[in-house]
């Protein structure tokens, strides 16, 4: 790997307002990602303010475009406290996007109806990766940090606050492909023909990721997740190589900060869960995992030492209420007793699901875990 460069200094950024802020009322999910005791397993969802909620279709048809909303503090807030406003939610999480940080280098992010994000300068070649700067946070992507010092404001301690960014090599996937993929041709084809370039852009990126979550834990964030959503495209050696050594490479970076390295990170590869011995030992302190594993494999798997998030199918949330408290259910009882499990969807809650199917899901969650924390 490229060696690392200096992280610039982000405890300037800290406010004391951020400081003097109320105590947190709901600690539930920190507790559970430090794998301390809890009454009730808390549960937040991926996706929670989106397109399946009414109000925030208003709001984001007010703001014009989704880059609108996002780059906006104010409607970005307005958006994040949407789902808490309805459902009995343990944690917020920043209304943004994975693909702020390439945004930031250069590249011409915009979005595409009914396409998903494309890039104006995608990367297709080495010199196109050598030419790529480490941006400073501060100048580079200060809309987000407003957003959530403004969120910390509003939120008065309710619940924690998460932050969040993609992984390396997930970003690296968007860069080179300049959007999305069915095959990941391009950039899986880069790590054949000149792995060494990739291995730069990578480095750069994971120096980035761990700069932006620095940036936002000193804004306000009390717990970060790093969204690793296309590193299960990849074969076990590649893995390891391209995408698992890079989370690492963030959280080493993230150890080095005074601001981030008290709070909890969650790491997330989608498709990613036979990894997840491996995942536990780079030093995060929670695995998310997708609807293909069982909690209780992966637990002893992981022999205790991280917590663990998820894995309901979101499809399930289509299911009849009866039949959505019935995989709750299921999902509990996959963890079993004790602490160290965060409920959640196994990826991001589905544009066309009835919010009140999330209500159900919310409140079966609070209602029938509590017996295994007596």
């Amino acid at each position: 790997m490229a060696a690392r460069p200096p992280r610039a200094s982000c405890s300037t950024w800290a406010s004391e307002a951020v400081a003097s802020l109320p105590p947190l009322q709901n600690d539930r999910l920190l507790r559970a990602l430090r794998r301390q005791p809890v009454d009730r397993t808390p549960v937040w969802i991926m996706r929670q303010a989106g397109r399946y909620l009414p109000e925030y279709r208003a709001t984001r048809a007010r703001a014009g475009s989704f880059l609108g909303l996002m780059r906006s503090p104010e409607l970005a807030t307005e958006v994040t406290l949407q789902p808490l406003a309805r459902f009995d939610l343990d944690a917020a999480i920043l209304f943004s996007d994975i693909l702020t940080i390439p945004d930031a280098l250069g590249l011409g992010l915009h979005f595409v109806e009914g396409e998903g994000p494309r890039f104006e300068r995608p990367l297709r070649s080495a010199a196109d990766i050598d030419a790529l700067r480490l941006p400073d946070m501060a100048t580079a992507l200060p809309y987000v940090f407003d957003t959530v010092r403004m969120l910390r404001r509003e939120l008065a301690g309710r619940v924690p606050l998460i932050g969040f960014s993609g992984s390396p090599w997930t970003l690296a996937c968007y860069m080179v492909e300049g959007g999305g993929s069915d095959d990941f041709r391009l950039v899986k084809s880069l790590a054949y023909t000149d792995p060494a370039a990739l291995h730069r852009l990578l480095a750069l990126l994971a120096d980035a990721v761990g700069d932006y979550l620095d940036a936002q834990a000193a804004a306000g964030a009390q717990a970060l997740m790093l969204f690793d959503t296309w590193g299960g495209v990849l074969s076990t050696p590649a893995y390891r190589e391209f995408s698992l050594a890079y989370q690492a490479r963030v959280v080493e970076r993230l150890a080095a900060s005074a601001a981030a390295r008290a709070l909890p990170l969650i790491v997330f590869t989608k498709g990613g869960g036979q990894w997840a011995a491996e995942q536990a030992s780079i030093g995060a302190a929670a695995l998310g995992l997708d609807w293909t594993q069982e909690l209780g494999a992966v637990r002893a798997a992981t022999g205790g030492r991280v917590a663990l998030q998820g894995n309901l199918d979101p499809i399930a949330l289509f299911a009849p209420p009866e039949r959505i408290r019935a995989e709750v259910a299921r999902v509990l009882d996959s963890y079993g007793r004790g602490p160290g499990h965060v409920f959640n969807l196994g990826h991001g809650v589905l544009p066309q699901t009835d919010p009140e199917h999330v209500r159900v899901l919310v409140d079966a969650v609070h209602e029938l875990s509590a017996a295994y924390h007596a």
